[in-house]
């Protein structure tokens, strides 16, 4: 018996105290209370469980057992994106339906972060003899930029390795960097376009869009005409105010926008075929142009790609157009080898033609950890020792907390083959699979706490 199988005596607990995570509404980008909410529930179940606990300002926190100088931790994050509309069940609260447990934040992350809590409980009750202090960390503000680790690490030391449980199995020793950036005018010189909405997160792509137009009979029916003969999915709906579009997307991580299909920028697409772009106003030309339906960056002039990491992509995550403004975002992952400084500057000057400023809003480095790390031989043990098979080593364009602990951790777990919604509608994971992952994380900590 391996020592991670040691983690199934707890399921019916995880589940429950699980399931109670999921029910607060943690959406960090509407409320950073309610995520503060999540991670206060996350430290008092660890100190009900005997964990010595600490609460950085309530943004981030871990709870920590074992003792020595040394310090071996696993992050994950409480915080979650908003639900979106259209989900089959309560997004909010856990449903185990057909062999699958869904609920936003099941997989990203909640779901992970109950499961390192109770590792670390396991691990205590076990009475096994620690080399160095193991922490479980927690975050609440890991969906708006990560600002949680920043605050966090500013009061407590860097870990000497760790691993985050926020990705995909086997192991992501290199993630992109990531440049976030808005794109605005504090003005909307738009005669056509009235308003626009679109997107609930920068770094998600962009699954509902609406636009008010002010435009004739005539251009009403022709507009209706290339809808029918353009990819999407789109209602039209007479107003007090205008002819309303609601464009309808398919959501999917920012990082990899290829896999989605974005409401907004096809809308734009849309509405540009048939009134030109000079009517929709500054930003919408800039959209339409400098991105279109791209994801590679090639018009605004910054695709690039490399051995480790692979290609840049680019993401619109949000529109907003109202009365007297104009803003957009732009979500960017660059290779390790590419130069952030340029790609801003090459941005700039291209918002710039078209009377636009940009401001950015993140700007988290590349990770890079090499094959030959202590961590990389720690993590593959326990994969092998679970699973029977060994961890393959990959990229990947998604940020998480591992470029937090600056070339001390990757990325490991906790998705396993399998498709989970994450950032989209009826995230789900399956139940196997996720207590699979709960084995490979506990035998995973064992070894960072013992070897």
């Amino acid at each position: 018996m391996s020592f991670g199988e040691k983690i199934l005596d707890y399921k019916e607990d995880i589940l429950k105290d699980l399931d109670e995570l999921l029910k607060i509404q943690s959406v960090s980008s509407k409320s950073q209370e309610d995520a503060s909410e999540a991670l206060k529930f996350i430290l008092k179940r660890a100190e009900e469980m005997g964990l010595t606990t600490e609460n950085v300002d309530d943004i981030a926190g871990h709870a920590e057992y074992g003792k020595g100088d040394e310090i071996a931790a696993v992050l994950s994050h409480v915080d979650v994106v908003p639900s979106g509309d259209g989900w089959s069940v309560e997004p909010f609260a856990l449903t185990r339906k057909n062999g699958r447990l869904y609920g936003r934040g099941i997989a990203d992350d909640k779901g992970p972060a109950i499961i390192a809590l109770y590792c670390l409980k396991a691990l205590k009750d076990s009475g096994v003899s620690f080399k160095c202090r193991l922490r479980t960390i927690f975050g609440a503000s890991e969906e708006v930029g990560m600002a949680d680790m920043d605050r966090y690490f500013s009061k407590q030391p860097l870990p000497n390795m760790g691993f985050t449980p926020d990705l995909e199995y086997g192991i992501c020793n290199v993630e992109k960097g990531i440049l976030q950036i808005e794109v605005y005018s504090n003005e909307n010189n738009a005669k056509t376009l009235t308003a626009m909405k679109a997107g609930n997160a920068i770094n998600a792509v962009a699954a509902k869009a609406y636009a008010l137009i002010d435009c004739s009979e005539t251009e009403d029916h022709q507009l209706r005409r290339f809808a029918d003969a353009k990819p999407g999915d789109y209602d039209f709906d007479y107003t007090i105010d205008g002819m309303q579009i609601i464009s309808k997307g398919k959501a999917a991580h920012g990082s990899t926008p290829e896999l989605g299909f974005n409401a907004a920028t096809n809308l734009i697409r849309l509405l540009a075929a048939n009134f030109g772009q000079t009517v929709l106003g500054s930003l919408c030309a800039f959209l339409d142009d400098a991105v279109g339906l791209e994801t590679d960056g090639f018009s605004l002039g910054i695709k690039c790609s490399d051995k480790q990491s692979g290609a840049l992509t680019v993401n619109v995550g949000t529109v907003d157009i109202g009365e007297t403004y104009m803003k957009a975002t732009l979500d960017i992952r660059y290779p390790v080898s590419a130069d952030s400084d340029d790609i801003i500057f090459k941005i700039r000057q291209r918002a710039a033609y078209d009377g636009l400023k940009i401001k950015i809003k993140a700007n988290n480095p590349p990770l890079y950890v090499p094959e030959t790390a202590p961590i990389i031989g720690l993590l593959k043990d326990a994969y092998k020792t679970i699973t029977g098979e060994e961890a393959n080593l990959f990229s990947t364009g998604g940020g998480t907390y591992a470029r937090t602990l600056q070339n001390r951790g990757v990325a490991f777990g906790a998705i396993m083959n399998e498709e989970c919604n994450i950032h989209a509608v009826d995230e789900s994971m399956d139940e196997e699979k996720f207590f699979l992952h709960a084995q490979i994380c506990l035998e995973a900590m064992y070894n960072l706490a013992t070897k």
